[in-house]
Formats: structure tokens, C-alpha cells, sequence
């Protein structure tokens, strides 16, 4: 029985992961006024007759903490990477340079550091809602092997308690990801 625990801890531990890693790459995204690769990384560049990620043709670097470089590598695609920054909604201004792509991070007004915290705040909440899910997914799963007479009502409960303390430790952990990220969002 303490092998079914273990494998069943494994793989809400593996999902919870899961959910706090899209909630990391989600934050990455989010514009805070310092230059950060990820900030690109979701924009789409239409290449070769389809979309394509902006990384798939071009390599994005941080030579300086405002801003972003796109060092394009076939120079017919350079407007076409140029146009894709442009209309991604992200306030952003590149500036061609050849085959170099530079894209200056703007200094963000107190509106819209305010925006993006509650932004982030969705995200945490969502991520919140992903691991409850998981949890309940866990309940479920205790509840069947009680059912079926495979662990008694105490090892039920048992299980259940170390469940839910492992769902805590992944809120804390999704709460001090959002207070980090609010801070980043308001300090700069």
C-alpha cells in the first residue's frame, strides 16, 4: 500500500510541477521595463509561408538591461520579424539594423505596472485552480481505493492529510512566485 501512496504522491507532485512551471514561463512574459528574452519568445513571425516562433528564425539576446536584440538569419525575413514585434500588443518599438533587430524596453507608467500585477495575479489564481484540481483529482483516487476495501478509513485519511500538506507547500510556493514577480513589476 505504501507503493500506491508513493506512486500517487509521485504524480500529483509531477502535475503540481507542471502547473507552477506554466505559471514560470507565463511571468517570463509578462513585461516588467528590464529587457528579458522571454518577453519575445510567444510572438509569431510569418516565415516561409506559415507562422513560425519568433526564436525559429532569429536569436534573441540581452546586451543591455532595456534592451532586446533579434539577430535575424536570413535577411529577407528581418520585416517580417520587425512587423510581428510591432503588432504583438506588447508596446514595443524595434528598430532595424541590417540584419539586427533592436527592440528598446520603455519605461512602464504606474498604470500599467498596476496592470500587469493584477495580470499576474490571474495567472497565480489560475495556477491556484490547476493544483486545487490536482488535489481533487488525489481525493478521488483515495476515495476509490477506500471504496474498494484496499485501504482502511485511517490510511484513507492519512493519505488524504498528506495531499492536501502537499497542496499547501505548492499554494505557498505559487503566492511567494506571485509576491516575487509583483515586486519585480513594481520596482522597476
Amino acid at each position: 500500500m505504501a507503493a500506491d501512496l508513493e506512486t500517487l504522491k509521485q504524480d500529483l507532485s509531477r502535475r503540481m510541477d507542471s502547473a507552477l512551471e506554466t505559471l514560470k514561463r507565463e511571468f517570463a512574459g509578462l513585461r516588467t521595463g528590464r529587457a528579458n528574452p522571454a518577453l519575445l519568445e510567444p510572438i509569431r513571425v510569418e516565415a516561409y509561408g506559415t507562422e513560425m516562433p519568433l526564436a525559429q528564425v532569429a536569436t534573441i539576446g540581452v546586451p543591455e538591461a532595456r534592451l532586446l536584440t533579434v539577430q535575424v538569419w536570413d535577411r529577407s525575413m528581418v520585416s517580417a520579424v520587425d512587423r510581428a514585434i510591432r503588432e504583438a500588443g506588447l508596446g514595443l518599438n524595434p528598430q532595424t539594423d541590417g540584419q539586427l533587430v533592436r527592440v528598446p524596453i520603455p519605461m512602464l507608467t504606474a498604470e500599467r505596472r498596476n496592470e500587469l500585477a493584477k495580470l499576474a495575479g490571474r495567472y497565480a489564481e489560475g495556477t491556484k485552480i490547476a493544483v486545487r484540481g490536482v488535489r481533487r483529482d488525489g481525493m478521488e483516487q483515495i476515495k476509490a481505493f477506500e471504496k474498494k476495501s484496499e485501504i482502511g478509513e485511517d490510511l484513507a485519511k492519512t493519505w488524504s492529510d498528506d495531499v492536501q500538506k502537499m497542496t499547501d507547500v505548492y499554494v505557498k510556493r505559487i503566492d511567494d512566485s506571485l509576491s516575487d514577480k509583483e515586486r519585480d513589476i513594481k520596482q522597476v
